[in-house]
């Protein structure tokens, strides 16, 4: 086989992994209904309803311990934005955003597509490591491989990768340095300065930046993880046509072997817990001594997203 056809190989089957396991499907095969506004108690889950992309989310509404509320239309967390419309480019258009950071490795961006934006707004690419898990999916999924997938994704090693992947938000230097520029990027806007920030399935690296800055802020841990767990629900319709994809191509057998690398759950968010309280003693110092942010840093937070 000629290099040529072997590069060819290698491109689509890291296409098909990007189209079917992880990024968005196309527009023209991934349309379904959106999903309904996730009620969180007494709060509400703002999503921004988009064609090409399913997580897309504003962040305001929930409220702290001492009854101040995270203000809407100030942070917005979302997936990978290479597979948007026209009229979502334009929907984003209207959240007035002034800066898109990008937390993707550059392997993640190659297959799934730099991100489509409003004119004049460019993304700010933070890669925050997946520790490997974009190309263990490739591996597996284009091997077609069940033996192999399984021995790679069976018996709870998917799971357990996932917890190391979580771990590594918290021990990796240069993990807590992309995720402290971004908060301190919150910190340093304004009220007329809005910032979005996406992974490429919105749920692990934008859904720890999320409960870290929510618990920043005040919300109660039970809030945030709600806030965290509720991927789950936004992903849920869109990850099932992944899985009947992968099935219906013939390259998995049991797709269901992905399910682990799909959700989120709580022993993930758990697992990064631990190690900040292994590492640090505790969030405070997490985000004092892990992220470095000084005390104004974080009372500036407050002051820009919190409202009476």
């Amino acid at each position: 086989m000629s290099r040529a056809a072997r590069t060819r190989i290698r491109l689509a089957t890291g296409a098909v992994l990007s189209a079917l396991a992880i990024g968005c499907l196309p527009a023209a095969t991934s349309a379904f209904a959106a999903p309904p506004t996730v009620a969180t108690h007494r709060e509400t889950v703002r999503q921004i309803p988009l064609q090409g992309a399913t997580n897309v989310r504003d962040l305001g509404g929930y409220r702290t311990y001492d009854g101040e509320e995270v203000r809407y239309g100030q942070v917005y967390r979302a997936d990978a934005l290479g597979k948007l419309t026209d009229s979502d480019v334009a929907a984003l258009g209207h959240l007035g955003l002034t800066k898109v950071v990008d937390f993707r490795v550059p392997v993640e961006v190659q297959y799934d597509g730099a991100d489509r934006l409003p004119p004049g707004l460019t993304a700010t690419s933070r890669p925050v490591t997946d520790n490997g898990l974009y190309a263990r999916l490739l591996t597996a999924i284009g091997s077609k491989d069940p033996v192999k997938q399984e021995e790679m994704l069976g018996d709870g090693r998917a799971a357990a990768f996932m917890r190391d992947v979580y771990r590594t938000f918290v021990t990796n230097p240069e993990n807590r340095a992309r995720f402290a520029e971004t908060l301190r990027d919150i910190a340093n806007s304004d009220r007329r300065s809005p910032l979005l920030y996406h992974c490429t399935s919105g749920k692990d690296r934008t859904g720890w930046t999320s409960y870290v800055l929510l618990r920043a802020l005040g919300v109660p841990s039970r809030t945030a993880e709600r806030d965290y767990l509720a991927s789950n629900a936004y992903r849920a319709a869109h990850d099932a046509k992944v899985r009947d994809g992968l099935k219906q191509s013939g390259m998995m057998q049991n797709p269901d072997l992905l399910i682990p690398l799909q959700e989120v759950r709580m022993d993930y968010l758990d697992a990064a817990l631990e190690r900040v309280e292994a590492d640090y003693g505790g969030l405070d110092r997490y985000l004092t001594e892990g992220l470095a942010l000084d005390r104004r840093t974080l009372l500036k937070l407050r002051a820009v997203l919190l409202r009476h």
